[in-house]
């Protein structure tokens, strides 16, 4: 007698990662095809999912970095293994120290040769060098694992603090097969993968009790408090006890910069002056001066040692890293505000409004500082300055407000900090913690695939534009409504150094005079303008905004505007300026 017995349906690799990926809404790959991953980028796309193929690891990393932040779900960043592995792991550094959500997916050698050493293509222990730059690093060595691995990865981007997670897919591992079902009911989807976690009644009620008592209280908002996406509880936490703010960079716009309790035009004031600071997902590291020094009055100041902290984090470890924290109020942002407005609103009429001296010392110094500033952009000098050129970007965003501003280098950089106002949350994408170069066209490409469709702006510095400039193809190959503005000074910082041995070679400093970044734009089919003021700058960005066309500005300012990295000169040992030292990016 004989049977007929059908074969069994078989699933591989390949399709385990992408149907473990689409199962928890992960629809969206940054990355670089190549050997071995290039089969899973083209059957990913057939899947139906949307794959955004760089031309540099890194810039595909920094993508998934900020559309990890802009979602509250990992991005993912796919790479070769061992060079393309390395290219996005500064990527996946970044992310973890910034507490971006990311997922660094990366093929690799097989096991048992890279264990031998026996000299495999790209051979490297990838695994062994992600585990100590990023949260967490899994290795899936068999197809039925991957549901797991992938479950892991996902759990450990997004829960508590958020970060950077590195995934290691060995090649062999994407031709292995089993049976499909079997392979079905292997993948899981990943159930609360950010738990609320709630705060202690006493923290907040002792947080309250020090914000009661305080006569010039202050709250400090972070890009924590952008990620937590808790907008309307934060603003109702800062309008019901009138507490002056100061955002940090992509902080801002949670309220708007115009807000009357904004105190941005006053950081230098308010910061050593306060007795009561609130930090809400903001960390005092170098970013703040760590909490003390001269920023915060200094010794000999009136406020030295005497000031007190509330700090609203996830992390119970990071209060107490660089000073005294008085009322810690440890768990999900979202969770801590909403607990802190409560115990205010069951304050009634009896919360204590700041006094009136506290509030009306910063709104002299705000009146007199915007004020000043106000005379320095209505200047307009030939050729442009920082100044002139971003009074236009002032202009664009206050116009369209929804529009992304990706922002980096150094003078770049810290001057659209200060001029150009926010007025949405999670709309200012720039550098971060670490103040990395070579962000911009990863972000600026992420905010436009995970955004909300708006227009993004990219205000690059020359320097800055150069690390990441390639990828203008990509804005192209993509059609992606991303303008651009270089502001082109000749070189890093200033083009004016000279060589002092009067050599033949430039100062190392020192780009190409007056290159014309624009025609990159146009050998790829965008739209290159070349811009000498400011109403060719305006009409320019305007353009851009409205027909979505990819663009980009070779905004040509003087090349003896700028100083020497920016605001934070104090950090070069060899530069260092009195006029620019102890002043650190707000």
């Amino acid at each position: 007698m004989t049977t007929d017995t059908q074969p069994q349906e078989q699933i591989d690799g390949f399709n385990l990662v992408i149907n473990a990926l689409k199962l928890n809404g992960l629809d969206t790959i940054f990355g670089l095809p190549g050997i071995p991953i290039t089969d899973l980028t083209r059957k990913a796309q057939a899947a139906g999912m949307r794959v955004i193929s760089f031309r540099h690891e890194q810039n595909a990393g920094n993508a998934a970095a900020i559309a990890g932040f802009m979602t509250q779900k990992p991005g993912i960043c796919l790479t070769v293994s061992a060079p393309g592995f390395l290219n996005g792991l500064n990527a996946l550094t970044n992310a973890t120290t910034n507490c971006f959500p990311m997922i660094l997916i990366s093929g690799s050698s097989e096991r048992e040769i890279v264990d031998l050493q026996q000299g495999d293509y790209e051979e490297m222990d990838q695994l062994a060098i992600a585990k100590p730059l990023c949260k967490a690093a899994f290795r899936v060595l068999h197809a039925e694992d991957i549901g797991i691995g992938v479950a892991r990865a996902i759990r450990a981007a997004v829960s508590g603090r958020p970060g950077g997670v590195y995934l290691d897919l060995p090649a062999k591992l994407f031709a292995q097969t089993m049976d499909a079902a079997a392979g079905r009911n292997s993948l899981i989807k990943v159930v609360d993968p950010a738990p609320r976690q709630i705060p202690a009644p006493d923290a907040v009620n002792r947080a309250i009790e020090l914000l009661k008592g305080a006569k010039r209280p202050l709250i400090v908002l972070g890009k924590g408090a952008a990620y937590a996406q808790a907008d309307a509880d934060i603003r109702a936490l800062v309008e019901k006890t009138g507490i002056p703010y100061l955002p940090m960079s992509m902080a801002k716009g949670l309220l708007p910069d115009t807000h009357p309790q904004s105190a941005a035009a006053a950081r230098s004031y308010v910061l050593p002056e306060a007795d009561v600071v609130m930090l809400i997902g903001a960390r005092l590291n170098w970013l703040l001066s760590h909490g003390k020094g001269k920023t915060w009055g200094g010794k000999g100041h009136k406020a030295w040692g005497s000031q007190k902290f509330v700090q609203i984090d996830i992390s119970p470890q990071e209060a107490d890293s660089n000073v005294r924290i008085d009322a810690p109020v440890v768990g999900d942002i979202g969770s801590c505000v909403s607990a802190m407005l409560g115990g205010i609103n069951a304050a009634g009429g009896n919360w204590p409004k700041p006094s009136a001296d506290w509030l009306g010392a910063i709104s002299e110094r705000k009146d007199k500082n915007i004020a000043k500033m106000g005379e320095t952009l209505a200047k307009n000098p030939t050729p442009m300055n920082f100044h002139s050129a971003l009074n236009v970007m002032r202009d664009i965003i206050k116009t369209n407000p929804d529009a992304y501003l990706v922002n980096e280098g150094a003078n770049a950089l810290d001057f659209t900090r200060s001029i150009v106002d926010m007025y949405k949350p999670r709309k200012r994408l720039d550098v971060g913690t670490w103040g990395v170069m070579g962000i911009g066209m990863g972000f600026a490409v992420a905010a436009a695939v995970a955004g909300d469709g708006s227009p993004v702006i990219a205000v690059e510095g020359d320097s800055a534009f150069g690390f990441s400039g390639m990828e203008v193809e990509t804005i192209c190959r993509y059609n992606l409504p991303v303008c651009v503005v270089i502001m082109n000074n000749n070189g890093v910082y200033r083009g004016t150094d000279v060589n002092p041995t009067g050599g033949p070679d430039v100062a190392p400093t020192v780009f190409v005079k007056n290159a014309r970044y624009d025609k990159l734009m146009e050998a790829f089919g965008g739209v290159g303008v070349h811009a000498t003021t400011p109403t060719e700058l305006r009409k320019a960005v305007e353009e851009a905004v409205r027909t979505r066309k990819p663009t980009l500005i070779n905004a040509v300012i003087d090349e003896t505007a700028g100083t020497e990295s920016g605001r934070i000169t104090s950090l070069n040992p060899t530069s260092g300026t009195a006029s620019n030292r102890n002043k650190p990016i707000s």
